[in-house]
């Protein structure tokens, strides 16, 4: 069975599942790289290029997007928010501030795309002097440089981190829907980062090798019993009633032999 390819939209950190992963599943190995491009997950997750995906999202979540005009029918686990800051260039106001800044501090100022330029090259020409950005604090981290601070940024709207794979729409029928859902890799996968144990019977490898033990159980059963005996109970019957005559039969000679002999008196 080949390994599942898991990708992950830049900033987010999958170590903790993946580690699940490797400790129980070692024999499975998993395929994973990162992709830059937010939006990228559809294509990567249609395309089969990704079984699962690690994806970043505003607003709705794409779960819901299923009815929308070319958008595939998603499962998503949202896992967690993140915090919006703002980015600046060092010895920006910004700075002076000791956790968060309002809106109304950077309010008017020249504020850059990120979508249109990238995480990084956003934060190249925020180094320069050339505007402010927002961002996920996770980016920010991410593409930290020298020449550039950042804060959170109050009443900024924050993104989501969640867990994305495509689902079965009857609609819009899908062989590659279809087969991952029918993979058990892709809903061992899940229930890790649901954060199932290894023991959980909802885990389908895990039903398997339950269903194996058991099987291995029962013929180790059948294995151990006792053989039954070859022979006849009629004939069985007969050799101990004959055993038996011949211990009685013994016995009553034994017992005349001991006997002491007894002297007859002649008639006179």
């Amino acid at each position: 069975m080949a390994g599942l390819k898991i990708a992950y939209v830049a900033g987010v950190m999958p170590g903790k599942w993946i580690d699940r992963w490797r400790a129980r599943l070692e024999e499975h190995p998993l395929e994973i790289f990162q992709y830059d491009d937010a939006a990228a997950y559809v294509a990567l997750l249609e395309s089969g290029d990704a079984d699962l995906t690690f994806i970043r999202w505003s607003g709705d979540s794409p779960a819901s997007a299923a009815s929308s005009p070319g958008k595939p029918a998603l499962h998503v686990i949202p896992l967690y928010e993140e915090l919006p800051v703002v980015c600046a260039p060092k010895d920006h106001d910004i700075e002076y501030f000791d956790e968060s800044v309002p809106a109304s501090a950077v309010e008017g100022q020249n504020f850059l795309d990120v979508d249109k330029y990238g995480p990084k090259m956003t934060l190249e020409i925020v180094g320069s002097g050339a505007g402010l950005a927002v961002m996920p604090m996770s980016l920010a981290r991410l593409h930290a440089r020298k020449d550039v601070v950042w804060k959170v940024l109050e009443g900024a709207p924050s993104t989501h981190v969640g867990l994305a794979w495509m689902r079965v729409d009857p609609i819009r029928p899908s062989a590659r829907a279809e087969a991952i859902e029918a993979d058990p890799l892709v809903a061992e996968f899940i229930g890790i980062v649901r954060g199932r144990s290894a023991s959980s019977s909802r885990q389908p490898l895990t039903q398997e090798r339950q269903q194996q033990e058991a099987a291995e159980a029962r013929k180790a059963r059948q294995q151990s019993k006792p053989a039954k005996s070859s022979v006849k109970p009629n004939v069985a019957k007969a050799k101990g009633a004959s055993a038996t005559s011949g211990s009685k039969s013994g016995k009553s000679s034994a017992s005349r032999r001991a006997q002491p002999n007894r002297t007859r008196r002649r008639p006179k």
